[in-house]
């Protein structure tokens, strides 16, 4: 019986007894009176009966051990071994990180949480969750059957803060038990994937105040990393992607030569958006000297929304078409992407347009809604769109320059366990798709996490501390480079990826898909094969 219950029950009999006594007093002694007593207690213990059903049992807030809801929404928030199933898409790849759990048990396994949004109503960000946790497993198994058997083994927990990180706190408050805890043994969060200020509060509470080592997945707002002028903002924190910053430079090397007078930023002004505010200031750098000024937007606070923003980007265009640019830098979330080139796909003018985009415009090719808006990128002169990709799949192949022997066999290793637990197979946990880069970058930030807590679980030491752990991502360049999925990830000083090789990409309409165009780099070049961060000013 749940504390909640018991106490109603206790309320529900002082009651009765307190009713007894009151008729007691009131009512005159006879058979009549003590049967109109008696009625009365009937009826009475029926309501109370049933608010007890309404209440607790019919509306239970429970959702399964370590999971309840929470919010006006009631959504399941909480931490689970994967014996609860947050969304039916995730039944499966829950199903058998379930079983990886169970199978370590008892071997002393280290513990690390993903902690990411499992729920949206938002079908294309669904597809990515789903993508996040099915990266995430793939590392788990990973690290438990293709290691030779190195130790510790590994146990996954999944974290659901809510949309929008709205409940981080109770659940990073679990986690914090977990780390605590010498049967559980949590010893790094990763996959933190939304650059919000919520996500913010979450990531400095973990690191800060609490001194868990966070490996975050797509996460590529500036400020969500520590730098020479900030270098222990996030104590404890290895990243794995680049940040804005790096994704502009790199998109800057590539198109080296593009005529300022040509180009536009359009961007959205919302506050409370680290991955707006951050590829605001790195596009309007790139278009530092043209001669329009930015043309703005502001989207609803829950970016997923649609809004009316449509209308904005209607009236918008006949601008855009009035002006030299031909290269659109636009700063926004893929919602409002979509809508902006759907719209622009519309225009007047004959001229064609390069629409440049941050690593999220990904979505775009997981989004259902713009399945039958793929025809807008072809209307009139036509629109490239061009983003900086976390990871693609086309990267690592043989022929594409800038590629290691590193990088291609441990592609193909990630490549390889996705295709054995394909629909199909005896295991499956899914379709897992490759192009949108979500399932290659958490996979890395896993395996991240593992690499620097077994490099630190050397000699007589069984199990790491957490400032073991945080201490292990320093030593993770040069021989001790990270090969991902995603590439080499080497860190500097601050935790951050060292001029980390980015993937150009664009969609193409009529694959309808993202096609690679060719590796970049933030420093205009490959790195060193054994790859040391240079100890200056700014790091990375």
């Amino acid at each position: 019986m749940t504390p909640l219950l018991a106490g109603m029950l206790y309320r529900l009999r002082q009651a009765l007894r307190a009713l007894a006594a009151f008729c007691r007093r009131l009512l005159p002694e006879g058979r009549l009176y003590r049967r109109l007593l008696a009625v009365v207690t009937v009826v009475v213990v029926g309501v109370g009966a049933y608010v007890v059903y309404a209440s607790v049992i019919r509306h239970d807030p429970s959702c399964g051990a370590g999971v309840e809801e929470r919010g006006p929404k009631k959504e399941c928030t909480g931490v689970t071994d994967g014996a609860v199933v947050f969304a039916p898409p995730l039944k499966q790849v829950s199903e058998r990180i379930k079983a990886e759990n169970d199978a370590v048990a008892g071997k002393t396994p280290v513990t690390i949480a993903l902690m990411v949004p499992m729920i949206s109503s938002n079908p294309a960000e669904q597809r990515e969750l789903v993508e996040q946790v099915q990266g995430a497993y793939l590392a788990q198994y990973r690290a438990n059957h293709r290691s030779n058997n190195q130790r510790p083994p590994v146990r996954l927990l999944l974290a659901n803060p809510g949309h929008n990180y709205e409940f981080w706190r109770p659940v990073a408050d679990r986690l914090v038990a977990a780390a605590a805890s010498e049967t559980e043994n949590l010893r790094a969060v990763t996959g933190i994937n939304i650059s919000l200020d919520a996500t913010s509060a979450a990531l400095s509470y973990l690191t800060n105040t609490k001194g868990i080592p966070v490996v975050p997945g797509p996460l590529t707002g500036n400020d969500f990393a520590n730098t020479a002028e900030r270098p222990h903002a996030y104590r404890g924190l290895a990243r794995v992607v680049p940040t804005n910053t790096d994704q502009a430079a790199a998109l800057e090397s590539y198109s080296a030569g593009a005529k300022k007078d040509e180009t536009m930023v359009v961007e959205d002004i919302r506050e409370g958006d680290n991955y707006l505010a951050t590829l605001r200031q790195a596009f309007e750098r790139l278009a530092r000297g043209a001669k329009n000024a930015p043309e703005t937007f502001r989207s609803p606070q829950d970016f997923n929304d649609e809004g009316n923003l449509s209308n904005d980007f209607h009236q918008m265009v006949p601008d855009i078409c009035a002006s030299d640019a031909t290269t659109v830098y636009f700063a926004g979330r893929p919602v409002q992407l979509r809508q902006f080139l759907v719209e622009l796909g519309k225009r007047t003018c004959d001229k064609h347009y390069t629409v440049v985009s941050g690593s999220h415009a990904a979505t775009l090719t997981v989004d259902a809604k713009f399945a039958d808006e793929w025809s807008s990128l072809t209307r009139g002169a036509g629109i490239t769109v061009r983003y900086a990709g976390l990871a693609h799949p086309d990267a690592w192949s043989e022929g594409s320059p800038g590629t290691t022997r590193e990088a291609r066999e441990a592609f193909k290793e990630f490549s390889d366990l996705a295709a054995e637990f394909a629909p199909g197979s005896a295991h499956p946990i899914g379709p897992v798709s490759l192009t949108d880069s979500r399932t290659m970058v958490t996979y890395d930030s896993v395996i991240t996490a593992v690499a620097g807590i077994r490099n630190t679980t050397v000699g007589a030491i069984r199990m790491p501390t957490l400032p073991e752990v945080a201490g292990g991502w320093l030593r993770l360049h040069g021989t001790h480079t990270v090969h991902g999925a995603s590439g080499s990830i080497c860190l500097d000083q601050y935790g951050n990826p060292y001029n980390k090789a980015i993937p150009i990409v664009h969609l193409d309409p009529v694959a309808k898909r993202a096609v690679f165009d060719r590796l970049a780099w933030p420093q205009g070049r490959p790195s060193p094969a054994n790859c040391t961060a240079p100890n200056k000013p700014g790091g990375n």
